[in-house]
């Protein structure tokens, strides 16, 4: 199955995702499309409404050399395989400690601005096999799951942008949904 990631002003990123009952062949060939999408389009982390699917589920791949703290060292996260793929997941606890970094978005392409997220996060998901694990995050990955479950509840980058931002980014944002408007149009 091969995917088109959907960009900024098409609607169905503002669906909130509805619950994956169970783990059929068809979801799992849902997400071997998004780990093809997503690896093709560089990135670490895409959720279905990205990929026109109003479906629960969200698959992050951080490379090993991006799992570690700022200043180098041990893996943040060791033990948690890579790709994660998440069906129905929900934070379940969020740690004390915010921190403010870039992000972008296979969404919003050439975007980025600064967001505020836990460092740490407790996530509770349906696996490959169906069975329900809760995984501990910390550093990018912890950013990454805040991330695709934003998406997995219509909420967007520019969301999380600050008034100043978005006045910044107006006329991107703008050419960005008249973009989507026009291939729309053109399926």
């Amino acid at each position: 199955m091969s995917f088109e990631i959907v960009t900024f002003g098409d609607p169905v990123l503002r669906v909130r995702a509805t619950p994956v009952a169970r783990i059929t062949v068809e979801a799992k060939s849902l997400v071997d499309g998004m780990l093809d999408a997503m690896h093709a389009a560089d990135g670490i982390g895409l959720a279905a409404q990205q990929v026109a699917r109003t479906v629960s589920v969200c698959v992050i791949d951080i490379p090993a050399e991006l799992d570690v703290a700022e200043e180098g060292g041990p893996p943040l996260n060791p033990g948690i395989q890579m790709p994660l793929v998440m069906f129905n997941p929900k934070i379940t606890s969020r740690g004390d400690q915010a921190v403010r970094r870039d992000e972008g978005c296979l969404s919003f392409p050439g975007i980025h601005t600064a967001v505020q997220r836990s460092a740490e996060v407790e996530v509770s998901f349906v696996d490959w096999k169906g069975e329900v694990r809760v995984l501990r995050c910390c550093g990018l990955l912890a950013r990454a799951v805040q991330h695709e479950l934003d998406h997995l509840d219509g909420v967007l980058l520019v969301d999380r942008m600050s008034p100043v931002k978005k006045i910044s980014m107006a006329g991107k944002l703008k050419r960005l949904r008249e973009e989507t408007a026009e291939r729309r149009q053109g399926r």
